[in-house]
């Protein structure tokens, strides 16, 4: 793979033209890094605290540094998750806080449900973007567009030519019942 293909795949999202769909991406992209960048600014309000209360009980060592690993991650990866920009890592970044978090819960209360929730939430919708990308509404899709015009327009011309066919299908099968 060169290096043009490899900078294109990770900016590149899987392509759903349904405008429904990626207007629903955008918004959690939004709300999940509003949230995640008030945990961050909440690590950093008291760094020593956090160290002592989370990082310190799972015996990571310099608890300090790690915390702050966290908060930045929190922070930057949040920042980059709402603006649609380098996703895919950012996420990657995002769950792995989310890892520890939850690592965290399970040391300390066992496989308590309503511990682990919020958590295990993030790390979902973590997971999805690692996986899916930002989606259309996102500078990844405009960074993607840019690097290869030709490859990723025609590939989401095809895919609207193909929904609306779809759609066409349907309204006519529908049609055509009520006619029987």
């Amino acid at each position: 793979m060169n290096n043009k293909a490899l900078v294109t795949g990770v900016f590149t999202p899987n392509v759903s033209p349904n405008f429904l769909s990626q207007t629903g991406w955008a918004v959690l992209r939004a709300v999940v890094g509003v949230m995640m960048i008030h945990n961050g600014l909440d690590k950093l309000g008291n760094i020593e605290s956090f160290a002592e209360a989370y990082v310190q009980v799972i015996g990571l060592p310099f608890p300090i540094f790690f915390s702050y690993v966290a908060a930045f991650t929190e922070l930057i990866g949040s920042s980059l998750l709402i603006l649609g920009l380098l996703t895919r890592p950012a996420a990657v970044g995002l769950f792995s806080t989310m890892c520890v978090a939850m690592y965290h819960h399970v040391l300390v209360a066992g496989l308590n449900i309503p511990y682990l929730e919020l958590s295990a939430i993030y790390a979902a919708c973590f997971v999805f973007f690692a996986i899916n990308g930002a989606g259309l509404f996102s500078t990844d899709a405009l960074i993607a567009n840019w690097l290869d015009k030709n490859a990723f327009s025609a590939q989401a011309k095809q895919i609207m030519r193909l929904e609306k066919a779809y759609q066409a299908t349907s309204i006519e099968k529908e049609v055509n019942a009520m006619v029987k």
